[in-house]
Order: C-alpha cells, then sequence, then structure tokens
C-alpha cells in the first residue's frame, strides 16, 4: 500500500470529525505506519498542553492504516480495545504517531503505538496499545 493509498482509506473510511484532526499519514509498510496529528491550538487543553483524546484518535485511526497496510488495501475492522500511558505533555509541536503490529491474525490484530513529538524521536509522550476485531 503506497502513502496515496492510505491517505485514500483515511478520508474515505473515517467519520468527519476525525478528519477535522488534519491526521496525514507518511509512511505505510505492512503492518505499520506512521501517521502525523498537526499542532493546533483547536485542540490544546488547559494549560497549552495537546488534548490526550486527540492523541488516542490519533492512535487509533493510525492502527486501522497499519492494518490495512499488511492487508493490502481496507477492510471491515473495529476497535476492542485501547490503552494510553500519557507520559509528557506536548505543547506548540506537531506529534508523530508510530504503529507497529505485534500480532495480525485472521479475526484480531495487536499493534504497539509510540507517539513523539516532532523532532524528538527519542522523546517518547505517550505509548499505546490496541486490539482490534478483523470483520471482513
Amino acid at each position: 500500500m503506497t502513502v496515496e493509498e492510505a491517505e485514500k482509506v483515511l478520508r474515505e473510511n473515517f467519520a468527519p470529525w476525525v478528519l477535522d484532526l488534519g491526521l496525514r499519514v507518511e509512511d505505510v509498510g505492512k503492518g505499520t505506519a506512521r501517521v502525523r496529528l498537526p499542532w493546533s491550538d483547536r485542540l490544546a487543553r488547559e494549560g497549552g498542553g495537546l488534548s490526550g483524546q486527540a492523541m488516542m484518535a490519533a492512535a487509533d485511526t493510525a492502527t486501522v492504516i497499519a492494518v490495512s497496510g499488511a492487508r493490502d488495501g481496507f477492510v471491515p475492522m473495529t476497535t476492542v480495545q485501547l490503552n494510553t500511558t500519557f507520559q509528557r505533555p506536548v505543547k506548540d509541536a506537531d506529534v508523530l504517531v508510530d504503529v507497529r503490529l505485534t500480532k495480525l491474525g485472521r479475526t484480531l490484530a495487536f499493534a504497539d503505538i509510540a507517539i513523539t513529538a516532532d523532532g524528538r524521536p527519542d522523546d517518547l509522550v505517550a505509548h499505546a496499545t490496541t486490539v482490534y476485531a478483523i470483520l471482513g
């Protein structure tokens, strides 16, 4: 799957409020994906930090892109579990969401997700894991 095909999966399969986050697919492979969540004051909480809800939505969405890359295209799927640990606030920076599938079965996919502030690839701001049910 190409980045352009992954962008099409994003445009055609997500709710308008997810698209409003401005997510951009930067890379997609066989079970991997990198998605950028651009900084926006609209997504900041009191105190200026990027909201956890936005980062969780980005992680959840990026998992769909990684599964689609592994399956050579979008298939219906749904989140079974999303667990996120926030490690430090992000202010005035895009975040990069890097997904790696740890297991892709016939009906379930498991992923490990690193969320970093742009420009600081070794500085983890959040870590997530997801489990997806493959419906099609």
